[in-house]
């Protein structure tokens, strides 16, 4: 059976069974079979298996966070991918990486400009198991589970979670060489991460990050609504900053790599900078580099170019540093 066959089977059968698991769901107000996004997202789910099958076990997996608001008491049911490398020698410990993906309303996929399958295809033979999150406010799990967004809130909690899953499910992960990286919203939940829970965490990556969410308002039409989606139609500048991660740049303690990109029209470089001066004046250590005019803009170091090869190897030495994969 040739590979597009087997691509249509597969799609078919899961189209049915997912149809059926989302018709029964308890949660009737998340059913989303007529949800178009959700019939990407189990398309993507077999391009998962396809992409990575042969160096990978690919699993989806469903855990819990905290509750979608202050009213409700029940814990949130989450969505996430786990990829273990299948030549994995399971009676050492290895590292793990949690890998955030981007958009504001958006979910983890195997292809488009960010590349995803390609990247995780890369971590995978440097060495590491990786994690990713669709986080709440992700799509392709039906309307309540998108507008539950809290953006620069729960969501970062919800990265944190999956690390946490990660390591219960396997113990032969070693949960002092865990590190988190991601780019645009990712690199946001990264940073988070890093800055808040650095016990987590041995290092992060943030790939033109969203930073300063004042910054940014000035040239983003769409923020005011997405902060209120999160936190409010009343939210003021105060709101802006606790949910900016140059807040709290003085409390990084572990090792971070940011990039940024001068003709980045989606993550400004104005807004990186915000970043860089702030940790600059916290006198943290942490390490930067801002490209001038790289082509593919927000997209640059993660597309197909000699250069995104470059800035990613670039990338992967600096997480072997500190999380030293097995064989490397």
């Amino acid at each position: 059976m040739n590979k597009t066959r087997y691509l249509w089977l597969c799609l078919l059968l899961a189209l049915s069974l997912r149809g059926v698991c989302f018709a029964q769901s308890s949660e009737a107000s998340d059913t989303s079979e007529n949800d178009p996004d959700h019939a990407v997202k189990v398309a993507d789910d077999v391009l998962w298996r396809l992409e990575l099958g042969d160096i990978a076990e690919v699993r989806t997996f469903r855990y819990t966070g905290a509750p979608r608001s202050a009213k409700s008491k029940n814990p949130m049911i989450l969505y996430a991918y786990s990829f273990i490398p299948k030549n994995l020698d399971r009676s050492k410990k290895h590292p793990l990486i949690v890998l955030v993906h981007g958009g504001v309303h958006s979910n983890f996929m195997t292809g488009g400009p960010a590349n995803a399958a390609n990247i995780v295809r890369e971590l995978i033979e440097e060495g590491y198991a990786v994690v990713a999150p669709d986080y709440r406010g992700s799509t392709g799990y039906g309307a309540v589970y998108q507008k539950a967004i809290d953006y620069g809130g729960r969501e970062n909690d919800d990265a944190l979670g999956a690390r946490a899953w990660m390591l219960e499910r396997y113990p032969f992960l070693d949960a002092s060489r865990v590190g988190i990286m991601g780019w645009s919203h990712g690199g946001m939940i990264a940073l988070f991460n890093v800055l808040l829970s650095p016990e987590a965490y041995a290092c992060a990556y943030a790939g033109e990050p969203v930073s300063d969410l004042l910054e940014r308002k000035k040239y983003v039409k769409a923020l005011p609504q997405t902060i209120a989606e999160s936190g409010g139609d009343a939210a003021d500048d105060a709101e802006y900053r606790r949910r900016s991660p140059v807040t709290w740049a003085a409390k990084l303690e572990k090792p971070l790599l940011v990039h940024g990109n001068t003709s980045d029209e989606t993550v400004r470089v104005a807004e990186v900078q915000s970043l860089i001066d702030a940790l600059t004046a916290a006198r943290r250590k942490f390490e930067y580099k801002i490209y001038d005019a790289a082509p593919g803009g927000h997209h640059f170091n993660r597309i197909d170019t000699r250069l995104a090869r470059d800035s990613r190897a670039e990338i992967y030495r600096f997480l072997r540093k500190y999380l030293q994969p097995v064989g490397r």
